[in-house]
């Protein structure tokens, strides 16, 4: 399983300005609220707020989530904050800078993701895979699916996020890195009992930001843990599916079983 944000209503983080420096993305959001998009939080626009604070709209997950970050620019203060008549004026605001992309429009993210093709680039069927280097039930989804892949029904388009253990982020730059990725994505599973491709120890700063990128992404679509699946079903509908699909549910996925 992945990690969970857990964050309460009106919890005040003290955070030191710059000790996140080395994490932040292409917008410079302020140190306190780097350091909550770095649990998962994706962070989706700014806005003004009252008693002199500053406004994030945020998403975690699939849950909007409104931060507050203090006139200091120090603290970060997490949750619905109430006006004088009870009011929520936080919802306004998150109601107009938070969507959840629409399905449709996820995939068309997927496509543009850092993925490692597994398979026939000409299968009928493309499943988009968002894989922990170190998680056993993507591993067991791996191992599942290589009738399909094998027999060229299905390719799979794995997606390496680093979330699950100190590793992965490494593991997951290493894959990306590799001179020929669906190979070493497939030595890494046929070894993955004894630990699996080696960790990057050193990773370049394009490397690092392409995993934060699938990270985020994975956040962003609300897949909250691994393998986190995305499938046409029969209607040609964009379905998610988290976790191994077993039964009926798996031969929908992947469609019948080859011979």
């Amino acid at each position: 399983m992945s990690r969970t944000v857990r964050i309460a209503t009106a919890c005040l983080l003290g955070l030191a300005l710059g000790a996140f420096g080395a994490l932040a993305q292409a917008q410079p959001w302020p140190a306190p609220i780097r350091s909550i998009e770095d649990k998962g939080v994706t962070i989706v626009g700014q806005f003004d707020a009252p008693g002199g604070m500053q406004g994030f709209a945020a998403r975690a997950g699939d849950r909007p989530l409104a931060l507050y970050l203090t006139p200091d620019g120090e603290h970060v203060i997490v949750g619905t904050m109430l006006d004088a008549d009870g009011q929520n004026v936080s919802k306004p605001k998150l109601d107009e800078l938070v969507k959840t992309p629409s399905r449709a429009d996820a995939w068309a993210e997927l496509e543009q993701a850092h993925w490692i093709g597994d398979g026939d680039d000409d299968a009928p069927r493309t499943l988009y895979v968002f894989t922990d280097p170190n998680c056993p039930y993507c591993h067991k989804f791996y191992e599942a699916a290589r009738p399909w892949v094998e027999a060229g029904a299905v390719q799979l388009r794995h997606i390496p996020v680093g979330i699950l253990k100190p590793t992965s982020e490494g593991k997951a730059a290493a894959l990306l890195a590799a001179d020929d990725p669906e190979q070493a994505m497939r030595a890494h599973e046929n070894n993955y009992r004894s630990g699996g491709i080696e960790p990057m120890a050193d990773i370049p700063a394009d490397l690092r930001e392409q995993v934060a990128a699938n990270n985020r992404l994975m956040s962003r679509v609300g897949v909250r843990g691994t393998p986190g699946i995305f499938y046409h079903d029969s209607a040609g509908e964009v379905q998610v599916k988290q976790g191994v699909p077993q039964g009926a549910l798996r031969e929908e996925i992947l469609g019948p079983k080859p011979d």
